[in-house]
């Protein structure tokens, strides 16, 4: 098996630039904001149906 072709950092450079394109001008420390979330999170479905009812699907409860 032979070694994989090795690229100069001007060669990855270029590949980088034809598959992303120009970057964004970098974001200077001056510039930069924190972040508050005002909305809620998305990263879970919102519930369905009544916890009730889940309880009752679960077998839990009290």
């Amino acid at each position: 098996m032979t070694d994989p072709e090795s690229f100069t950092d001007e060669e990855y450079e270029f590949l980088r630039h034809v598959r992303f394109g120009e970057l964004p001008p970098r974001v200077r420390p001056d510039d930069r904001v924190e972040f508050t979330e005002t909305e809620p999170r998305r990263d879970r479905p919102d519930p369905a149906g009544n916890p009730d009812e889940w309880n009752l699907r679960l077998g839990a409860g009290g």
